[in-house]
Formats: structure tokens, sequence, C-alpha cells
């Protein structure tokens, strides 16, 4: 590898149920179970897998849409903390409510053509609110996964003053 070139690596593994068809060659393979393991060297707890229920997957376990978007989230949150830090804002709480849009495409296909992050900051002083709004700008730049996505990634930021 070369320099500032990182590697990721993930072990995903699906099982289907005794008696089922896992080609879908047989009618009623739509019913087939979705449920799937992911799971990376090194970490405590696998990722639950499933399709979204939309397409017949288990709704209490996570959907690759899901991921998707809580990657995005999850990349946004780190950027900002770092870029607040090297800009003295002060974060005290930090939460959000991404959301998704999937289009599907009618072949069976479909990508997802939105996301909308919605952080709400919370800052230790009010000096420092304009500032921690504009970071976003700046988090939204280094985020590795919102540049890699072909989709848009909208923000509806806000931000709070501790104690008011």
């Amino acid at each position: 590898m070369r320099l500032g070139e990182h590697r990721f690596d993930l072990h995903l593994e699906w099982t289907p149920e005794a008696g089922a068809d896992p080609t879908g060659a047989r009618p009623g393979a739509r019913s087939a179970r979705r449920a799937h393991l992911v799971n990376a060297p090194g970490k405590l707890h696998p990722v639950e897998g499933s399709a979204a229920r939309a397409f017949h997957g288990d709704p209490e376990r996570w959907n690759p849409e899901e991921l998707l978007l809580a990657a995005l989230a999850d990349c946004h949150l780190l950027s900002y903390l770092y870029v607040a830090a090297k800009h003295g804002v002060v974060v005290r709480a930090y939460t959000d409510e991404p959301t998704a849009v999937l289009h599907e495409d009618g072949r069976g296909g479909g990508s997802i053509v939105e996301a909308v992050l919605r952080p709400r900051v919370t800052v230790a002083e009010a000096s420092m609110t304009g500032l921690a709004m504009e970071l976003h700008r700046e988090a939204s730049e280094l985020c590795f996964i919102a540049a890699s996505v072909a989709f848009p990634v909208r923000h509806e930021p806000t931000v709070d003053v501790l104690g008011d």
C-alpha cells in the first residue's frame, strides 16, 4: 500500500435456512432468509444484517441502506469534532436524525438519491454559535464517506448553547 492509503476488511456470512432454496429458483424463494452477519478483525460484535423490510428483510436487523446512512452520519460527526477542535469550538453534545431516500428503478434495482443529515450541536458558549454552524461545510468536505457517494448529502444543522 502507498502512503496515505488505508485498507478496510470485513467478513460477511450468510447461510440459508434448513430446506430453503438458496438459488431463488423455486417459487416462494422471495421469502428466503436474508439474515447475515458482518464482522471485521478485532471487532467485539458483529453487525446483524438483513434486507430492508420493503425487500422482505428482517426489520429488527440493520439493512445496507441504514448502514450507508449511518456511515455518512458517523463520518460527518467525526469530521465535525475534528474541525471544531481545530477551530476552538467546544462541543458539549451532538445528535443527528439523518434520512435517506431510495428510488427503485422498476427493474429490481435502484439507488439512494439523497441523504439529509440533521446534526444538532450544543456548544459551550454563545460566541461559538456562528462558527459552529459554518464548520459543517468544512466537516462535509473532509468526510471520506460523503466524498465517496454519487448522491447529494445535504445538511440541516442546528446549534444550541449549553444552558440555554
